[in-house]
């Protein structure tokens, strides 16, 4: 399978160094705007991969897609992959949250007569949310808790210093929609579950900055007539990104394994 990769870095790069001796999986291309050519060519070849560095996905000669690059990334090559029948294995999800773009992913797949991925990151359970929409889902709610220095950079620090925090303290609290608005780098889960279950807008969000911790705790809450059920994962961060959690890799590279696997789960 010839693949494109959209984005080398800290995702991309990890997600590259995991699957560079995958039988039936061959990176041909990785897609990086101009100023980031450099880069990716020394990770290219720090790896030994023979992919071409390039600043579009190729036309031709490309069975699958895979974004870990942002919004940005999403309008200007996923959605033209996928209008030209390319499949494509999404990871950035919080940028879902701008509106109509969910919207313009399944049109632009339905036109190429395929399909886009999304992967679940670093967040379990979302077959099991997905299946309990179907069954009656009226709630669900979730937690993000991080080391005060993995929201460095976020609104978290208005008003308040990180690093002086010796108690766990309330970012923020409201709808997923407004989450993503607020924290896009920390969103992907607060989307994902919110794509699985009650939509942004019905999905209720907690992010919490938490001294006592050193891993990314993620806790999901749903109730319904299907039951009701309790989530929490305790994640490793990225070393190179402490906003991502390691398993958001892990999942993707999850993901590209499944298609070549003779059985997949």
């Amino acid at each position: 399978m010839q693949i494109a990769l959209i984005g080398c870095g800290a995702i991309g790069t990890a997600l590259l160094e995991l699957v560079k001796d995958d039988a039936g999986l061959h990176v041909a291309a990785i897609v990086v705007p101009a100023e980031g050519a450099g880069a990716a060519r020394a990770v290219a070849e720090r790896l030994g991969l023979r992919a071409q560095v390039v600043q579009a996905v190729p036309a031709q000669g490309i069975d699958l897609v895979v974004e870990a690059a942002g919004h940005a990334a999403i309008e200007q090559h996923v959605l033209p992959a996928l209008r030209r029948g390319v499949p494509c294995i999404v990871a950035s999800v919080g940028a879902l949250s701008a509106p109509g773009l969910p919207e313009q992913l399944e049109a632009a797949a339905r036109a190429g007569r395929t399909q886009a991925q999304l992967i679940a990151g670093a967040i379990g359970a979302i077959d099991a949310l997905a299946a309990a929409r179907i069954g009656g889902l009226d709630v669900v709610r979730y937690t993000g808790r991080k080391p005060p220095h993995a929201w460095k950079g976020t609104p978290a620090e208005h008003g308040r210093d990180l690093d002086a925090l010796t108690a766990e303290t309330v970012i923020f609290e409201g709808t997923a929609r407004e989450a993503a608005a607020q924290y896009p780098k920390n969103a992907n889960v607060a989307a994902t579950v919110s794509l699985a279950g009650l939509g942004l807008d019905r999905t209720t969000v907690r992010l919490i900055a938490d001294p006592a911790v050193a891993e990314n705790v993620h806790q999901v809450e749903a109730a319904g007539a299907f039951g009701r059920f309790e989530l929490t994962m305790r994640n490793q961060p990225l070393a190179a990104n402490p906003k991502t959690s390691a398993l958001t890799v892990f999942s993707a590279v999850r993901a590209l394994r499944a298609r070549v696997a003779p059985l997949a789960i």
